[in-house]
């Protein structure tokens, strides 16, 4: 089994998307691609991407090229390209059930209504990929959630969003350094101490 590590930020391609709520994996892609020294310039008809390694670890970085509801189409290619299975991802996309500024690591679990997560459980198979939340918040009433995501972060959210991208980064260094648990104990609490993950929303 190949020992690359999939790193997949989840968003819609696109000038119109850049910077939405739904593209804060890709935020944080190219982050870290730029802290870890893995240009993301490959362009290829389901992903761009790149490849190199770090902490002693091949490791893959891409922003599918798929709209977010097709996400899995770009993670079968990686996978077919890469080689390895679900367990070699780490999938990095937005939350709605956290406030802005948190972050949720997690080794495995539901689609929890994300279509491009429930993307990917329909192309591996299973649900058992680690992926990393990043909150966004929920709309406010009226706003319709896809309205929502497709929209743009206030004024008020940037610093909040800025240290959440940070941390997810450092988050995905410290388990390509060390393991997915150390990286949960590390990072899954925020440091205020004061955010809380929301309710899920009425339907």
């Amino acid at each position: 089994m190949s020992d690359t590590a999939i790193i997949v930020g989840l968003g819609n391609p696109g000038p119109r998307y850049a910077d939405t709520r739904h593209n804060i994996g890709w935020q944080v892609l190219d982050l870290l691609a730029n802290q870890i020294g893995v240009p993301v310039n490959e362009r290829r008809p389901k992903a761009v991407l790149g490849a190199g390694y770090f902490a002693g670890r091949r490791v893959a970085l891409a922003k599918p090229r798929t709209f977010m509801n097709n996400s899995g189409e770009a993670i079968e290619y990686l996978l077919a390209r890469f080689g390895g299975g679900s367990s070699n991802l780490l999938v990095i996309y937005d939350e709605m059930a956290l406030l802005p500024g948190r972050i949720r690591l997690r080794a495995a679990g539901s689609d929890a209504g994300h279509n491009g997560i429930r993307s990917i459980i329909r192309a591996v198979g299973g649900t058992g990929f680690p992926r990393l939340r990043i909150g966004i918040g929920a709309p406010p009433p009226g706003v319709l959630a896809h309205e929502y995501v497709l929209g743009k972060f206030q004024d008020e959210e940037a610093d909040a969003i800025a240290g959440a991208v940070e941390r997810a980064a450092a988050a995905v260094r410290c388990v390509l350094e060390e393991n997915i648990d150390t990286a949960m104990n590390r990072f899954n609490q925020d440091p205020s101490k004061q955010a809380e993950e929301q309710p899920p929303q009425a339907s």
